[in-house]
């Protein structure tokens, strides 16, 4: 794994470019669907990925690759992954990253 500069080796206005990247950044989240919540054979997996913008509004890609959507916020795609009996879904938000890279390779 490469080392990554700390934020105070950085030049002043890169330094200010990775922290405003960091502070606008949207949210990443899964929509995770449940078969049987609760129940002895229980199963669950990833059927969106999505972003939220700091407006609200949710940008989500179905794992299907094919079908993409813009909501009024997360919590609306809740009801188009669930409904079916037995089925249910789920928001797993992902930790907000504490860092940030002008490179790519820096940041992988």
């Amino acid at each position: 794994m490469p080392a990554v500069p700390s934020q105070n080796s950085l030049p002043s206005f890169d330094q200010e470019l990775c922290g405003l990247v960091l502070d606008t950044a949207p949210r990443q989240f899964a929509v995770v669907q449940v078969y049987d919540a609760g129940g002895r054979d229980a199963d669950g997996w990833v059927a969106a990925w999505g972003f939220a913008d700091g407006d609200g509004r949710a940008h989500l890609l179905v794992v299907d690759g094919h079908t993409r959507m813009t909501l009024a916020s997360p919590e609306r795609a809740l009801c188009l992954f669930a409904g079916l009996p037995g089925l249910s879904a789920r928001l797993v938000w992902l930790s907000r990253p504490g860092a940030a890279a002008l490179d790519r390779a820096e940041a992988a």
